[in-house]
């Protein structure tokens, strides 16, 4: 199972590192075995040596250069840092980031042998088009992605269940992500509304490798039970 933690834009530098180290602690009073992966705001990435991978939330397809607010493979090399999230649906549908260019930074970071977790997932009117038409917009998401490349993780997080508290019945994330799986051989997350009281049934659903969780990780209390979760599956 893989257990990730997207931070977005929340917590400071100090309180980061304070959180991994309660992670740490967790993960080795429980001898847990499962892997766990934690987004840090961008100045909140730091190196670390540990249990808990750290990835990027975001980074530009350049190893430097004249790329106003964003940063490149030297932010990531100076922390040791070989995992990146592409593809968020916050990025996709708040800030514009289209498929050719999130395909520029999965070509990229792929090159490099980074750990990619690559997200997909449907609007409201996509899904209550019906499932030809969400299956549809999911599989442009796909394109231009080389769904077979080794330190590849898929996430899937229906757009409309992030942060609202709604979510897709247990029925419904277990027929997608089967459907999902004939795309790709790559380990798939569920994002969307992740929390402590559901994320057990969630991971227990056939299909499903992991959790992918946003502001319910914030708390380290609540995100080592959903570890804890992953570790009794």
């Amino acid at each position: 199972m893989i257990i990730a933690a997207n931070l977005k834009t929340n917590l400071t530098r100090k309180e980061t590192s304070t959180y991994i180290e309660e992670l740490e602690s967790y993960i080795k009073a429980k001898n847990i075995f499962q892997e766990v992966l934690v987004f840090p705001a961008t100045s909140s990435l730091n190196e670390h040596n540990g249990k808990v991978i750290i990835g990027a939330q975001n980074a530009y397809a350049t190893k430097n250069g004249a790329f106003t607010g964003e940063i490149g493979l030297d932010h990531l090399d100076e922390f040791g840092i070989k995992t990146i999230l592409i593809g968020h649906s916050e990025r996709r549908h708040t800030l514009g980031e289209t498929q050719e260019e999130l395909v520029s930074k999965f070509n990229y970071y792929k090159e490099l042998g980074f750990k990619i977790v690559y997200c997909v997932g449907e609007p409201l009117e996509k899904r209550e088009a019906g499932k030809e038409v969400m299956m549809d917009y999911i599989s442009t998401q796909y394109e231009g992605i080389d769904t077979e490349y080794k330190n590849l993780i898929i996430a899937y997080e229906p757009v409309w269940a992030i942060g609202t508290g709604l979510t897709p019945t247990l029925e419904d994330i277990e027929a997608i992500h089967t459907d999902l799986k004939g795309k790709s051989t790559a380990p798939l997350l569920y994002g969307g509304s992740v929390k402590v009281t559901n994320a057990k049934e969630v991971l227990e659903l056939n299909n499903v490798d992991g959790v992918l969780v946003g502001s319910a990780a914030l708390y380290a209390e609540h995100f080592c039970s959903m570890i804890q979760y992953a570790q009794e599956v």
